[in-house]
């Protein structure tokens, strides 16, 4: 009790620092997506946050150390949650099947992520659109190892080697355009979206390590 009776007001709960950062970085991808970079305001991710912007400042930076931490964070989140949906043990076009799942899921549960990685950081562009692209790089490279496998399995590794990169980057792409695509269709599930990019990809790619290619006549 004070000297007038009265009790002491309550110290607010001192929060772990991982703990405050994860904070302030889920208010400010809300903030990012729903405004993009340049529109969004530190004030605003202030108070989404619930903590004061010298806070923020001290523990992630400026605002454009915020919005490459955030880009940093979901980046990782999505190809962590795309890797631990390909099951090694599968043959390639089930590891991709599930890959893919992975990642419409993960797209479905944090839209604002996606949004944020896809739609935000690309539009910026610079060093923000380098991440991203770091990220599309690794996703291809893994693609390209499950069309090299495939390709392995039927005897015909050396033209599935040769034609395994530029086949992924294209199924990768067609895969972002997708998501993209669902933000707008939300009606549609992530297994629909998975089997309707299987057939219409990766029908392809196993006839092309089979040696059998279309041709003008």
């Amino acid at each position: 009790m004070t000297d007038d009776g009265q009790r002491p007001p309550a110290r607010t709960r001192r929060l772990p620092r991982a703990v405050r950062e994860r904070q302030i970085l889920d208010a400010a991808v809300q903030v990012f997506s729903r405004h993009g970079y340049h529109a969004a305001s530190m004030d605003e991710v202030s108070d989404v946050a619930g903590v004061s912007k010298p806070m923020i400042y001290a523990y992630l930076g400026a605002k454009e150390d915020l919005f490459a931490k955030c880009i940093g964070r979901e980046a990782a989140r999505l190809l962590e949650a795309v890797r631990t949906g390909v099951h090694a043990e599968l043959p390639p076009d089930m590891q991709l099947w599930h890959g893919l799942r992975a990642f419409y899921r993960f797209v479905a549960e944090h839209r604002e992520a996606w949004t944020v990685l896809h739609r935000q950081a690309l539009t910026v562009g610079g060093q923000f659109a380098g991440e991203v692209d770091a990220l599309r790089k690794r996703a291809i490279d893994l693609v390209a190892a499950l069309v090299v496998s495939a390709g392995t399995r039927q005897g015909l590794g050396e033209a599935a080697e040769f034609s395994g990169p530029a086949l992924a980057v294209a199924l990768v792409g067609a895969a972002e355009s997708l998501a993209d695509w669902w933000l707008d269709h939300p009606d549609v599930s992530d297994g629909v979206l998975a089997s309707w990019l299987m057939n219409l990809v990766w029908l392809g790619f196993n006839d092309l390590v089979e040696g059998k290619v279309w041709r003008p006549q």
